[in-house]
């Protein structure tokens, strides 16, 4: 097990990437407990608590060690391991400059390499079916349209769950543009077309709840802060209805906002922009996807194909 002083340590990183970094919760906790599992591993692999000075003489071999237990079982895989690594890395190199040790042995290891999984956007017409279907699927018109309003924001402004769901009241009444807090505490503004407004309105109308400036703006059927698993279950529901891949998810939505885009001439700058990545390669995804699109076509129709 890992030393109380390495336990600190691990702690006060966290704190200081939630602080400095702005980064979510749900990475500060995926940081966490991928570098937990690094160093209860490293207890056992060294015979005794990894503690601050054992963390600092950690060897090219230990490091080696480590992912090959990772890879064995075929549990982790390349991408799993990578994240795993450059959280440990992280981790290390920050442990490395308060305690004044070299940490090149760490990072010095080769992150694995893996294929980048392509978005797998829907159609059109399949997007305009979900958001329809949506609201079908509950008995309670206000959560139907609840259910309708969320979807037509993660397809008609390219949100991320998190990110629709973490409007409130102060945003109502929707204008033509929105501000968005994405990952990392960045702040974007996104144009709202007349369809979102129109359902964020008609939800908004119906709610039972008072949708108060600092209350969550999407409520639950107890008036509580919509769930995001609420939302994946209600398009997996309306997947199965429309005979529509496993692939078919709320951040689907989010993907075909871009691709459609893409389609219809948008530039690759102003596409990250609306998306709120920080890096270009991450937008540039798509065009990867748009590219793959147009293979299928030809050699479906080309003669010599």
């Amino acid at each position: 097990m890992m030393s109380p002083a390495a336990r600190d340590a691990l702690q006060g990183w966290l704190d200081m990437s939630r602080a400095l970094k702005g980064q979510s919760d749900n990475t500060i906790e995926a940081y966490g407990r991928d570098v937990a599992e690094f160093l209860t591993f490293m207890s056992l692999h060294l015979g005794g608590e990894a503690g601050i000075a054992a963390l600092g003489r950690i060897s090219v071999t230990d490091m080696r060690s480590w992912m090959a237990q990772m890879r064995s079982g075929g549990e982790v895989g390349p991408r799993s391991l990578a994240r795993k690594l450059s959280a440990v890395k992280s981790f290390i190199r920050w442990l490395a400059e308060r305690e004044g040790f070299d940490p090149t042995a760490v990072l010095s290891m080769r992150s694995p390499k893996f294929t980048r999984k392509l978005p797998r956007p829907l159609s059109a017409e399949h997007a305009r079916e979900v958001i329809e279907t949506a609201g079908q699927q509950s008995s309670a018109p206000w959560i139907g349209s609840r259910d309708m309003a969320v979807i037509t924001l993660l397809y008609g402004c390219g949100l991320r769950i998190s990110e629709a769901l973490s409007l409130t009241g102060e945003s109502l009444p929707l204008g033509e543009m929105l501000r968005i807090r994405g990952k990392g505490g960045k702040e974007r503004l996104v144009p709202v077309i007349g369809a979102a407004r129109a359902a964020v309105a008609e939800y908004a109308k119906l709610c039972p709840y008072p949708l108060d400036e600092n209350a969550p703006l999407f409520r639950g059927a107890r008036g509580g802060p919509l769930s995001p698993r609420i939302v994946q279950k209600v398009v997996q529901q309306v997947r199965m209805q429309l005979g529509l891949p496993a692939s078919a998810t709320p951040h689907a939505m989010r993907h075909s906002f871009a691709t459609h885009l893409l389609n219809a001439g948008g530039d690759l700058r102003t596409i990250q922009e609306l998306l709120g990545h920080a890096s270009l390669s991450t937008t540039q995804a798509y065009t990867a996807v748009d590219t793959a699109r147009l293979l299928e076509v030809y050699r479906a129709a080309h003669p010599k194909a």
